[in-house]
């Protein structure tokens, strides 16, 4: 157990939905705090994603799951992509999918594998998971397979041997907690291990105006995702604008320019407030603003 794991302490809390799921105990972070974690997954990473659609061709599909946590988001679109449980309607997967789960602690998944009965979502996927545990990936049939990746996630999308992602779940420990994963740099960083002939999108949770101000400094496109719950609305990201059916626009320029909470995050830290006049320029001659509003 790496030292990141003994840190770390979990515990089951019950949501409001009536499912269980795994706080985070020192931080009180709760994962998948809406709906439920199978559910909220389904609606972000398999339906935000148009996974079922974009995966009935043939041709290879690379999904990557960061944060692989608790392995809600990577068994949601195992579901879907095996035609199981609430999927059994859809139809065929006609590419050949890779799952890359990266996750720096394991410590989740174990203890979430220690109360599988109280969790409900995971009990009838054991032998898989223990699988991936045990030899780092399993392949689930012949044209998808589950590949895990233990480490700091900064150094290891960077190999070269991990294939571009056509779609990114992205779902590591907030910012408060994990900032080195929400800054302008490293998004630029994960921006270049897109391959822009193959067009990819990255959902996650959040709305906050800062994070969106972020991701289109690092060049990429961005918009206004699925309502979640309670929660209104969430973020798309993608290298390709004709992949996002609701762009952020220049009403919402309008609106960065008024927030107290819109400068972008750099570093290992946030600095709260406006943007800075200099970033707005810069925000306003992206690509994204450079044609007229629909």
């Amino acid at each position: 157990m790496s030292d990141q794991d003994k840190k770390e302490s979990f515990e089951l809390v019950t949501l409001k939905s009536g499912h269980k799921s795994l706080r985070l105990s020192n931080t009180r972070q709760t994962f998948h705090p809406g709906i439920g974690p199978l559910a909220e997954a389904d609606i972000l990473y398999v339906r935000g994603q148009k996974l079922i659609e974009r995966t009935s061709v043939p041709g290879s599909f690379v999904i990557w799951d960061v944060g692989l946590g608790a392995a809600a988001n990577a068994l949601s679109a195992i579901h879907a992509l095996s035609g199981k449980g609430n999927y059994s309607s859809a139809g065929n997967c006609a590419a050949n999918v890779e799952i890359h789960s990266f996750e720096q602690s394991l410590e989740p998944l174990r203890f979430a594998i220690q109360h599988a009965e109280e969790l409900q979502y995971l009990k009838d996927d054991l032998p898989l998971i223990e699988s991936l545990l045990a030899n780092g990936s399993v392949t689930i049939h012949e044209n998808l397979k589950w590949i895990l990746h233990q480490g700091d996630f900064r150094e290891t999308m960077q190999r070269l041997d991990i294939p571009s992602p056509q779609a990114i779940f992205y779902d590591p420990y907030s910012l408060a907690i994990n900032p080195e994963l929400w800054s302008v740099e490293h998004f630029q960083k994960l921006r270049s291990r897109l391959d822009d002939s193959k067009p990819g999108l990255l959902t996650n949770y959040t709305r906050s105006t800062a994070l969106r101000v972020t991701l289109i400094l690092a060049g990429f496109y961005v918009g206004i995702g699925s309502t979640i719950g309670d929660k209104e609305e969430t973020t798309v990201v993608s290298n390709s604008l004709d992949l996002i059916e609701n762009p952020l626009d220049l009403n919402w320029l309008k609106r960065v320019r008024a927030s107290q909470n819109a400068n972008p995050i750099r570093g290992d830290r946030q600095s709260y407030g406006p943007i800075s006049e200099e970033d707005f320029q810069l925000l306003v001659t992206q690509k994204q603003f450079q044609r007229p509003t629909p």
